[in-house]
């Protein structure tokens, strides 16, 4: 084949992929009752145009020719997969190695995609698990191992996706491992002798490996004083491969923790990401970008800090709305918009236990989208279902570290109720939501008045007199938060987050909502003499 001669990749794909028809390759029923190799029977079954595109695919690997990968990763491929295997696996790598002349890297490569497909579109099974989670060692061997930086080029999307498919495979793993019913003993006795596949600690292992090979952390840290991000790289670091790999292994981190449960450690994962900062690297690829959002902003919430946890939703689905027309086109438009919908869901949540102000899209898309079960939220009879509804929905898929004990009876195994992770944190977060299930109500009561009687404001929440105190307190120290300020993601000071304020003397609560104005005013006035200039000398002074 002389490649002199071939037009832009992405071009020809698209256009043999619409003219090419979906024929029967001829083979009769004789021919497939042959005695025939496997490799054999799965060349006939590979469609010129396939060929064509793995050998143009494996060329732009050697050449390390990112652009065009980019385009073969992005869209030619997914547009094979849709004429070709959208109900099927791709060939098998044993299929397509004489066509890259069993380039290992290649073929190693070509694996990631080929069960990254069979996740997306089919069933895996455990042989598949198995064989893809080998796979990837032998890719972050290659990687991490070989003697000094490999040399290999690829688009950063489809290094995000490595880092985001491998902790994805992982998670479902960790889930398949635990339905334990309905295994057979043979699938048993597998997963008992090989304890060590998809390992919560091999994969750790992976992820802060990639981290240090790469000194991300000493990168970003220099890049935060001011300095130069090179002088810090090192051999490796200063390669895209391994800058990028570690720096989304950071991100990975971010979300591994959150599904282990541990949200302060998520958090200090990135104390050297400024979030704020406008050309982030996670910003480079959209998912990465949202998913750093959902996973901090999920963490913030978990730890209580709600007006944070806003804070972060906002900005992405922001960004979301704002861009929506560019990553429609993106094969992962779907993906995005799930993700979009569960943040609104936990919007939802977040701003009835903590009130804000929401910018005007944003609150109009809410309302569009969870009207219904933002109403019922405030409603203390009728809350607690709704709460749980859409944690359910909008949390990660928790993930327990270790397993059900194998070496018990398969008898056993299968009566045995397995620890489910996310009921688990659904419990947790819904006995923290009972404890505030009448705060809404309470303050709808407090913003009617200025003074009212202890005893009063009981009669209408339909509790006993000592139960309101206790409520009240509760109120008191949730209208103050620790809100992130500078510093790293776990830094902040306590601030109040609400414009209502109330004392109780006497059994008297007096009630005051001027609280917010006063601040702003007090701030002006001390600030005024600033101003001096603009106001042309003019003079304030502050009333006693």
């Amino acid at each position: 084949m002389n490649y002199d001669e071939e037009i832009d990749i992405a071009s020809e794909v698209d256009l043999v992929v619409n003219a090419y028809p979906v024929q029967d390759d001829g083979l009769d029923e004789e021919l497939l009752a042959a005695d025939q190799t496997t490799q054999q029977y799965q060349e006939v079954l590979i469609p010129e145009v396939v060929k064509n595109f793995i050998m143009l695919f494996h060329r732009s690997v050697l050449e390390n020719n990112v652009y065009e990968l980019q385009q073969i990763y992005e869209h030619s491929f997914n547009k094979l997969t849709e004429k070709f295997y959208l109900n099927e696996s791709w060939p098998e790598p044993e299929a397509i190695s004489p066509l890259v002349n069993d380039d290992q890297v290649f073929l190693t490569l070509y694996r990631e995609l080929f069960y990254r497909h069979i996740y997306s579109r089919l069933t895996p099974t455990m042989e598949h698990r198995f064989h893809s989670y080998e796979n990837y060692c032998d890719l972050f061997n290659y990687i991490l191992n070989s003697e000094g930086p490999v040399a290999l080029e690829l688009p950063n999307q489809w290094l995000w996706d490595i880092i985001d498919e491998f902790i994805y495979q992982f998670q479902s793993f960790c889930n398949y491992r635990n339905r334990i019913k309905n295994k057979t003993p043979e699938e048993l006795a597998l997963l008992r002798d090989n304890s060590q596949i998809w390992s919560c600690y091999s994969v750790l292992n992976v992820l802060y490996s990639l981290i240090q090979k790469s000194r991300i952390t000493e990168q970003l840290l220099v890049s935060k004083n001011g300095g130069d991000m090179v002088e810090a790289a090192g051999e490796y670091g200063s390669r895209p491969l391994y800058k990028m790999l570690g720096y989304f292994s950071i991100v990975g981190l971010l979300r591994v923790h959150c599904l282990l449960g541990d949200f302060t450690l998520a958090l200090k994962m990135m104390e050297n990401i400024e979030l704020n900062k406008k050309q982030a690297l996670f910003a480079r690829v959209t998912a990465c970008h949202v998913t750093t959002y959902y996973y901090v902003g999920f963490a913030y919430m978990m730890m209580r800090r709600y007006a944070d946890a806003i804070k972060a939703f906002s900005h992405i689905l922001t960004f979301i709305n704002r861009t929506k027309q560019y990553h429609s086109r993106s094969y992962q438009h779907d993906q995005i918009n799930k993700k979009g919908d569960q943040m609104y869901a936990l919007l939802a949540m977040c701003v009835t236990l903590c009130p804000t102000r929401l910018d005007e899209n944003i609150h109009s898309q809410l309302k569009e989208k969870y009207a219904d079960q933002s109403t019922k939220l405030s409603k203390a009879d009728e809350a607690m279902p709704i709460f749980e509804e859409l944690f359910l929905f909008a949390c990660p898929k928790f993930i327990s570290p270790n397993g059900p004990n194998l070496d018990e009876d398969p008898e056993v195994l299968n009566s045995m109720t397995v620890f489910e992770p996310v009921q688990h944190y659904t419990k947790i977060f819904l006995a923290e939501v009972r404890n505030s299930i009448l705060l809404p109500t309470l303050r709808s009561y407090l913003k009617l008045y200025t003074t009212m009687g202890n005893a009063k404001l009981a009669s209408f929440l339909e509790v006993e007199p000592e139960q309101l105190r206790t409520l009240l307190m509760m109120a008191k120290i949730r209208s103050r938060q620790i809100k992130w300020v500078e510093g790293t993601l776990l830094e902040g000071e306590y601030q109040g987050t609400s414009d209502l304020d109330f004392c109780l003397r006497e059994d008297m609560i007096h009630v005051s909502e001027a609280k917010v104005g006063r601040r702003y005013g007090d701030w002006f006035l001390r600030n005024i003499n600033k101003f001096q200039d603009i106001l042309g000398g003019l003079e304030l002074t502050s009333k006693a």
